[in-house]
């Protein structure tokens, strides 16, 4: 049997009596858009920032790309292929948004010295092609040189989705991006999502937005009360 891309059994998380998340079976398959919805107060964030490595897990276990991710930070987790966005707009206002991108898509390995010793600018190189390419797919290479306080709140959610694609990840967990958006950005931001897929990314998607997550997504999950009440295409 094939394993997904993610894969999360029993996952809970409390906070004394409180159950945020609550025995959560959830698979994220490679090459899929996969949503999660439900009210406010449900767990979908909590969920997200479990799989992380930002919220400790109570029980129950999480296996990304094969391999378990219990005991890791999120800075390991992102350097196995795991990105987010989150809510709030995380961007450095002190820099351009190429830097911006580029902060996230700078990953050095312990080698990555002996590289550059043998092959000057190889590292630098690769990164500059990740924020290019990033931005390319969110069609917003026209504000690479402009600075966050400068962009509407639009740009700036479609400037933090490409920070998360930056890091060249298998899949990008993304925290109500289109919160904020008008009706035509939020269509926009849903056709970038598509393309991702050919692009050797996964999706995980968290959003309010119905008519976005209906469109877009290939399956479904339903949290109620920290609990998957449904799930389907």
């Amino acid at each position: 049997m094939t394993m997904a891309l993610l894969e999360a059994r029993g996952l809970t998380v409390s906070y004394g009596g409180l159950y945020a998340n609550d025995s959560i079976d959830l698979d994220c398959e490679e090459g899929k858009l996969v949503g999660l919805i439900g009210p406010n107060g449900a767990g979908k964030t909590t969920f997200i920032d479990a799989i992380t490595g930002f919220t400790p897990i109570s029980s129950g276990r999480v296996v990304f790309d094969g391999k378990e991710l219990e005991g890791l930070g999120p800075d390991a987790r992102a350097n196995l292929g795991l990105t987010r966005t989150f809510q709030s707009l995380e961007l450095f206002e002190d820099l351009s948004v190429r830097d911006n991108l580029m902060a996230a898509a700078e990953r050095p390995k312990w080698h990555s010295f002996i590289t550059d010793i043998l092959f000057p600018g190889r590292n630098e190189r690769q990164y500059v092609e990740q924020v290019e390419r990033a931005m390319a797919m969110m069609r917003i290479s026209d504000l690479a040189d402009k600075m966050p306080s400068d962009l509407s709140h639009g740009q700036r959610k479609l400037i933090s989705v490409a920070r998360a694609l930056a890091a060249k990840p298998k899949l990008v967990l993304l925290d109500e991006p289109a919160a904020g958006l008008d009706t035509a950005e939020s269509q926009l931001l849903g056709r970038h999502l598509r393309e991702f897929l050919g692009d050797g990314i996964s999706l995980f998607l968290i959003d309010h937005d119905m008519g976005l997550v209906l469109n877009v997504c290939d399956y479904i999950y339903v949290l109620d009360f920290g609990r998957v009440i449904a799930h389907g295409t």
